[in-house]
C-alpha cells in the first residue's frame, strides 16, 4: 500500500448511539482531489449482509465530511448525513425478499464503516480498506429495562425507561404475528414505557386455536395502568397497518381504555363496529379477489379495501374519538389505502365536530413500512399470512429517498406529539 494511502484516517462520532441518532463520518489525511469510496457493511442476526456505499472526492485539505460533502454516486447521491444507513441493501447474491429487522434489541446493530481507494461499486469483500471503524446503533438506551409479560394470558414485552419513574405508558401494536420489540425499545429510550403485544400468534391462540377478542388489549391496558412505575392516567396506543384497525376500534368503542392520545401508521378505519379481530381478517380474505400483482409478480393489497364505503356502518365511528389522533400515511402505500382512509377520516371527524383532535402527516412517494429513522427502505419483501401461512412477496411501495425522509420526519413529529399529550410538552428524553 502507498505510504500516503496508509495515512488515511477515518472517524465516526458518536461511534455508539441510538438508532435514531445521527453520526458524523470524517475522512482525513487523504491527498487533495483523491477519489475514495465510503462503505457500510451490516451483518444481521439472520446471517444476511447488507451494504451501502458512496463516492467522494477529498477537498483541498484532504478531508471528506459525509455530513457536508456530496456523494457523487453509489447507493445514494448528494449530501446525506445518514445515507450510509438508510440506503443499506442486501449484498449482491443475497436471496430476494429480505427485510432488515432487529430481533434482539439487547445487542446493538454493528455497522462497519470503511474507506476504499477510488470510486468502487462492487467486490468490497475482496479488497483491503484504507481504514475502518465499527459503529454501534442501539434501540435500547443504557438503563432501559426489558421485561417479558405473560400475566393475564398476554404474550408481550414491556420496556421501562431508565430511572425511577413514574412514566407515561404506550401500547405498541404491529400488523403481523410475533413480538416486534425494536420500536418499543426505542420509545422507552425516549422516556415512554412501552408494551409491545403479540395478538395474532400469542401463546393463548396457539393453545386454544382461536384468535383473541378485544379484551386481550384491555388486559394489556390494565397491566400498564396498574404498574407502579407507570402513570395510569397517561397512556397512549400506537398501531401500524392492521394494528391501526385495533387501535381505532379500542379508542372509539372500548369502555375500559381511556387513551390520552393515539397514533396510527399506514392503516385504515374500515371495519364493522361489532366485528372481532378474526372477523376483520376474514373480511379481508373475502376481498382477496381484488388483489393485484406488479410486473415483478409482487402482491398489491391496497384495492382490497377500495372504494372507501359510504355506509358508515362499515367504518369506525370517528365521531366517538375523544382524544388527539395522529395519522401517518404514505401516499404510495401499496398494501393499504392509508391515504384515502385518512381523507375519509378527516371528513368524518369534520362532520362530527371533533376534527380539532386530528393531525395528519401525509408523505408523497412514501410507502407502507414507515419505520423509525434510518431503517433501510424496502419496497417489497417476503411475507407470510397468519391464517394459511401462505408465502408471497408483498409490494409495500415508496421511493427510497422520499420514504427515508418521511421516516425521519414522522418519527420526530410522533415523539413531539406523544410528549405534548403524555408529558404536557416537557421533554422526557432520557437517551
Amino acid at each position: 500500500m502507498d505510504v500516503q494511502l496508509s495515512c488515511v484516517k477515518l472517524s465516526v462520532q458518536p461511534s455508539r448511539g441510538l438508532m435514531d441518532e445521527k453520526f458524523v463520518v470524517l475522512v482525513q489525511n487523504a491527498t487533495p482531489g483523491f477519489q475514495l469510496t465510503v462503505h457500510a457493511l451490516l451483518q444481521c442476526e439472520d446471517g444476511h449482509s447488507w451494504e451501502a456505499f458512496a463516492h467522494y472526492t477529498a477537498n483541498a485539505t484532504g478531508t471528506v465530511n459525509v455530513s457536508e460533502d456530496p456523494s457523487l454516486g453509489g447507493t445514494y447521491s448528494g449530501v446525506e448525513q445518514m445515507g450510509l444507513l438508510w440506503s443499506l441493501r442486501p449484498v449482491p447474491g443475497s436471496k430476494s425478499g429480505l427485510r432488515l429487522r432487529k430481533r434482539n434489541v439487547q445487542t446493538p446493530m454493528e455497522v462497519t464503516i470503511s474507506v476504499y481507494q477510488s470510486h468502487q461499486t462492487e467486490g468490497f469483500v475482496d479488497q483491503v480498506s484504507l481504514a475502518a471503524v465499527v459503529v454501534e446503533r442501539w434501540y435500547m438506551a443504557p438503563g432501559v429495562r426489558r421485561i417479558p409479560i405473560t400475566e393475564g394470558g398476554l404474550t408481550a414485552t414491556l420496556f421501562l425507561p431508565s430511572g425511577p419513574g413514574p412514566f407515561p405508558g404506550l401500547l405498541d401494536v404491529w400488523g403481523s404475528g410475533g413480538i416486534t420489540e425494536y420500536r418499543a425499545a426505542l420509545l422507552a429510550s425516549h422516556g415512554i414505557a412501552t408494551l409491545t403485544l403479540d395478538y395474532l400468534t400469542p401463546k393463548t391462540t396457539m393453545e386454544i386455536g382461536k384468535m383473541l377478542d378485544y379484551q386481550y388489549f384491555e388486559t394489556a391496558y390494565k397491566i400498564l395502568q396498574q404498574h407502579p412505575q407507570i402513570l395510569g392516567s397517561r397512556i397512549a396506543m400506537l398501531g401500524l397497518s392492521f394494528g391501526t384497525s385495533i387501535t381505532l376500534r379500542m379508542a372509539a368503542y372500548s369502555q375500559v381504555t381511556k387513551f390520552r392520545c393515539v397514533v396510527c401508521i399506514s392503516g385504515s378505519h374500515m371495519q364493522l363496529a361489532d366485528e372481532s379481530v378474526e372477523q376483520i381478517q376474514s373480511f379481508l380474505e373475502k376481498n382477496a379477489g381484488k388483489i393485484c400483482r406488479s410486473e415483478e409478480n409482487q402482491i398489491i393489497c391496497r384495492d382490497m379495501l377500495l372504494p372507501i364505503p359510504t355506509d358508515p356502518t362499515f367504518k369506525v365511528d370517528m365521531g366517538r374519538i375523544q382524544c388527539p389522533l395522529l395519522l401517518v400515511v404514505g401516499e404510495d402505500d401499496q398494501n393499504l389505502p392509508a391515504y384515502e382512509s385518512a381523507q375519509d377520516i378527516k371528513e368524518m371527524m369534520e362532520q362530527a365536530g371533533n376534527s380539532h383532535l386530528l393531525t395528519i402527516l401525509s408523505y408523497p412517494n412514501a410507502g407502507h413500512l414507515i419505520e423509525p429513522p434510518y431503517t433501510p427502505h424496502v419496497r417489497a419483501s417476503a411475507f407470510k399470512t397468519i391464517g394459511h401461512h401462505q408465502k408471497f412477496v408483498a409490494l409495500w411501495g415508496g421511493e427510497m429517498v422520499a420514504h427515508s425522509r418521511a421516516q425521519e420526519d414522522a418519527w420526530r413529529k410522533t415523539l413531539i406529539f406523544l410528549r405534548e399529550n403524555l408529558y404536557g410538552g416537557t421533554n422526557p428524553d432520557t437517551s
